[in-house]
């Protein structure tokens, strides 16, 4: 395959001018092109309002005297010599390859604790390679789940293991559901959890999108075709099941307990996502090793997305182009960096709270991402430093410490406050042109009394600078709700060789590990830690096992 790089053409271009361009870089006729397909798609709007895309594709030829027929090997690397283009190479891209499987006997089918992307992605791939897992997910299934979420936004009835962070899909579940990630890949696992995505009803953008991401809406039904592969795979996914405790024998693991149920295991993964503060202060007792981590805690802003397009785009929609988006960075005069965290297009601010008398937001996009504001979290950096003390657990404190206040800004209902209020540290009773696109009922509060100080002034002064960057965003009537707390895992559970925990067999898993930021990187560490599992151990179903067993 022949591959070809900064492929440039504008935005609504023809689908033959691809095909044309790179028959001109390789210097054959369009004909001879046989197969043509993206690798990569990224907006250039260097020049706006006129827009570009700039691609990377793979391109097959035939031969010359034989069009139909495709042209070796040898032949490619002439055509690619003859180009005396560096744009033109040869693809040599890695395949994901699955492991050797070990020797080990498994006494019992392997337990995965939790169903989010990272457990669900470990127990597919161990289910597809024979090891039949058992999934334990203490919330429930996506469609239950999904009336369960809709009922407390209406209602404000909490479910506290079922709701926006706990059941089938994990937190992902009700976000953007953004697909990209800055974790090297050389192992081809980034590519594969794409394919993944794909081959349970993904659309086929994804693949080659540089910011790929599926929507809320798309994703709950497929997690749902992932569960029940798993389950016609010879695996087991059982929910409304919370692991409530563990147990060890001489330093390893040697089953779980899930209600009144003692389950048998030598090898448990730990997938809990980063909300599972219980889980954590089980481990706490038990002695697993674990230290707090750096986050970020903040607020979530709005901005009509037609603000955001004209900064973007130089107009306020463009043909064939979907909403924009944006990244903002910078680092206050005291040393913390403030960011922009988890940015929706057309999108929503949730309600995303797991614990009564606490109140925790997120932003959640449909795949149409046609809302009529923006939406992001800004945030600002914490870490043990900020904490109240040495605990493992102190992060934790530190988070339910700024829930419990957010809850009671505003009655249990999202605080909600115009930024120039924020700045000029007043309270408001009143909007301006801003509407807040909200899931979840809301009131007006003071979000100064929320943050402690030293935060404020840090995403002040964030604010002062990215309104330098977007005209228009430091808006006096841009819409703020808090408090933004589950940016990531205020906790890692350590683990050394093989992914294990000092607890032989214990697994920690994904970003409630510390080891993940994100949909796809979690899923990708839900693949490392099945491939540890999976060299060290024999298959149950010996007729699935084997590198040559591709996943897809």
């Amino acid at each position: 395959m022949i591959r070809i790089g900064q492929l440039k053409a504008p935005v609504g271009h023809g689908p033959k001018e691809l095909k044309h361009k790179a028959a001109r870089l390789l210097k054959v006729k369009p004909e001879e092109v046989l197969d043509l397909s993206v690798r990569k798609q990224s907006l250039d709007a260097r020049k706006k309002p006129q827009l570009f895309y700039i691609y990377t594709v793979d391109v097959k030829l035939g031969q010359g005297k034989n069009p139909k027929k495709a042209l070796g090997e040898a032949g490619e690397r002439a055509v690619v010599h003859r180009a005396k283009n560096n744009q033109v190479t040869v693809s040599l891209e890695k395949r994901y390859q699955f492991v050797q499987p070990g020797k080990e006997v498994l006494a019992a089918p392997p337990v995965v604790v939790g169903a989010g992307p990272a457990g669900l992605f470990c127990g597919w791939m161990l289910a597809r390679y024979g090891y039949r897992p058992l999934l334990l997910e203490r919330g429930e299934d996506v469609d239950a789940r999904q009336r369960k979420v809709s009922r407390f936004w209406e209602t404000g009835i909490l479910d506290p293991n079922s709701n926006v962070q706990f059941g089938e899909g994990g937190a992902g579940a009700f976000s953007d559901g953004k697909l990209n990630t800055l974790v090297k890949d050389p192992d081809g696992r980034a590519r594969l959890v794409l394919e993944i995505f794909h081959r349970f009803g993904a659309d086929k953008s994804i693949l080659y999108q540089n910011k790929p991401h599926i929507g809320t809406d798309a994703l709950g039904g497929i997690v749902k075709r992932m569960r029940e592969d798993i389950v016609r795979l010879g695996g087991q996914v059982r929910f409304n099941c919370q692991v409530t405790d563990l147990v060890v024998g001489d330093g390893q693991i040697i089953g779980v307990v899930a209600g009144q149920e003692a389950i048998d295991a030598s090898a448990v993964v730990l997938a809990i996502g980063h909300s599972a503060r219980d889980t954590y202060s089980l481990l706490y007792r038990l002695g697993v090793p674990m230290s707090p981590k750096a986050f970020a805690v903040g607020l979530r802003i709005q901005h009509p997305q037609a603000l955001i397009n004209r900064s973007q785009y130089g107009c306020e929609s463009v043909k064939g182009l979907g909403a924009a988006d944006y990244k903002l960075t910078a680092k206050a005069s005291g040393g913390r960096g403030v960011y922009s965290f988890c940015m929706c297009p057309g999108g929503y601010v949730v309600n995303a709270s797991s614990e009564p008398g606490r109140l925790a937001v997120n932003g959640m996009s449909y795949h149409a991402r046609d809302g009529k504001n923006a939406n992001s979290a800004l945030i600002v950096s914490v870490g043990p430093q900020d904490f109240l003390d040495p605990s493992p657990l102190a992060g934790i404190r530190f988070q339910r410490h700024l829930e419990e206040a957010a809850y009671q800004a505003a009655g249990g209902k999202v605080p909600v406050q115009l930024y120039g209020d924020f700045k000029a540290g007043r309270g408001g009773t009143s909007l301006g042109d801003v509407e807040p696109q909200m899931k979840g009922a809301w009131d007006f509060a003071n979000l100064r009394e929320v943050l402690p100080e030293p935060l404020n002034a840090a995403f002040l002064e964030g604010m002062e600078r990215f309104a330098r960057t977007i005209e228009g965003f430091g808006r006096e009537d841009a819409v703020l709700a808090g408090v933004e707390s589950r940016t990531s895992s205020p906790v890692r559970i350590w683990r050394g060789t093989g992914l294990e925990s000092a607890v032989k067999g214990l697994y920690p898993c994904g970003e409630g590990a510390g080891y993940a930021g994100g949909i796809t990187s979690a899923a990708m560490d839900g693949v490392r830690v099945a491939e540890a599992i999976a060299e060290k151990y024999r298959p149950l179903d010996p007729c699935r096992s084997g590198p040559g067993n591709g996943p897809l």
